[in-house]
């Protein structure tokens, strides 16, 4: 590889900073974003073994790129009955949903942190024949180290901001050294593709988003038997990935709905459940009876809101409610969440106007048909009491949206296209 003075010199600064990152994790531990048991991880140890056989090792940065990979991981894991999959991820949160759902012959790793000897550590223990990136983490040393080992790489999903684009410009040597690493690149979107064209001087393909094509949600049966059974003949609608500003809306948004629908439930779900806290203050101020999911208490008759703080039960909530709000795209900055996840279990999907992370999903669902975009926060309560009062349009909107969202599954197979020859030759 060639070895610019930048990617020199950054070899060199995290070689020196080593012993320092004991004090970094330390911190983090104490901000909730480490996890005490398991922090040798990041300096490349573990205490689990090495299956025998071929290992595949898929790299995400957090839940979403994670999850992204898992439709990826299924098809590795169906025709290729001897491998395993090692999962790395860096946060807690992509740690504990991976726990429970990732399949059998799959397992989680946190990643090594960036500096040579955490790195070596992890490659020289695991192994691994195939290493598979997702979306924009670009770590160098992690790059340099496992290309030097002769391990094929791809970079799956591939999504930069264009202020990441026109860094890599300014850098284009940097850039294609480092991902010119990686024997396979397919984007998420043109801007990527064609962005990584100009850095790479080389066609990069827009394969596609791989979440349009990942799996339903998983669901616990038992669970979902009981809240059914609690919440039968009632309104439910649902707000998603509530980040902090959004919640207050969505709480004005169904005072709103009561007023029309007397019995309807609301499933407040926040992106962070370390929030519930903060939340319940404003339902208990807002007059609302709500139960929380971690509480255990059934949903009785005159519960208004359900707040879900909990993760990894999403598919839970999809399939109770019939309508979704999707939300992190009401407020300045926040640039939207996946719309195909509901979708794809049947509910007829709203958002608001900041979308950028998902644009091509969400725009072309509107032009299906299959999704609404709601430009002021004003009007969420009669947009949803509209759909709600309309049961022949609820049904119609249900359906638009969740033939769309399976319709998304040939990107997954143009992409096992692409990737399948690069991995090992199988023994027979």
């Amino acid at each position: 590889m060639t070895e610019t003075p930048l990617i020199k010199g950054y070899g060199v600064a995290t070689r020196a900073l080593g012993p320092l990152t004991p004090l970094l994790l330390s911190r983090r531990e104490k901000q909730g974003k480490e996890d005490p048991a398991r922090k040798q991880e990041r300096h490349g140890q573990t205490d689990l073994a090495r299956p025998a056989g071929e290992l595949i090792w898929m790299h995400g940065a957090s839940v979403g790129e994670c999850l992204m990979l898992r439709p990826v991981i299924d098809r590795i894991l169906s025709t290729r009955p001897g491998s395993h999959v090692l999962v790395t991820s860096g946060t807690i949160t992509s740690a504990e949903i991976l726990a429970k759902q990732l399949p059998e012959r799959a397992f989680h790793q946190f990643a090594p942190l960036d500096y040579p000897k955490a790195v070596r550590r992890f490659l020289d223990h695991w192994k691994p024949d195939m290493a598979i990136w997702a979306e924009s983490e670009i770590w160098p040393n992690l790059i340099r180290q496992t290309k030097a080992a002769d391990i094929p790489m791809a970079l799956l999903n591939a999504r930069f901001s264009q202020k990441s684009l026109e860094g890599w410009q300014k850098r284009q040597k940097s850039a294609r050294a480092l991902m010119g690493s990686f024997d396979l690149i397919l984007a998420a979107d043109t801007k990527t593709a064609d962005g990584l064209t100009w850095v790479l001087g080389e066609p990069v393909e827009a394969a596609g988003n791989l979440k349009d094509a990942a799996a339903p949600l998983p669901v616990d049966k038992s669970a979902l038997k009981a809240l059914k059974s609690q919440t039968s003949r009632r309104p439910i609608w649902c707000a998603a990935s509530t980040h902090e500003g959004e919640d207050e809306l969505m709480i004005k948004a169904h005072l709103e709905i009561l007023e029309r629908f007397k019995s309807s439930l609301l499933i407040l779900a926040p992106r962070h459940p370390e929030r519930s806290a903060d939340i319940q203050k404003r339902l208990n101020n807002a007059g609302l009876s709500f139960v929380t999911r971690t509480s255990g208490q059934n949903i009785e008759r005159d519960t208004q809101v359900y707040l879900f703080d909990t993760i990894g039960e999403m598919g839970l909530a999809y399939r109770l409610s019939k309508v979704t709000f999707v939300c992190g795209s009401l407020i300045d900055g926040l640039s939207g969440h996946n719309p195909l996840e509901p979708a794809r279990l049947g509910n007829a999907v709203l958002t608001g106007p900041h979308i950028a992370s998902f644009a091509d999903s969400y725009m072309s669902m509107i032009a299906f048909d299959a999704a609404q975009r709601i430009l002021s926060p004003n009007v969420i309560g009669t947009s949803i009491i509209d759909i709600l009062a309309d049961k022949i349009r609820l049904a119609e909107l249900q359906n638009l949206a969740e033939t769309y969202a399976t319709g998304r599954d040939a990107v997954l197979d143009y992409v096992w296209e692409r990737l399948e020859p690069l991995l090992p030759e199988r023994k027979s």
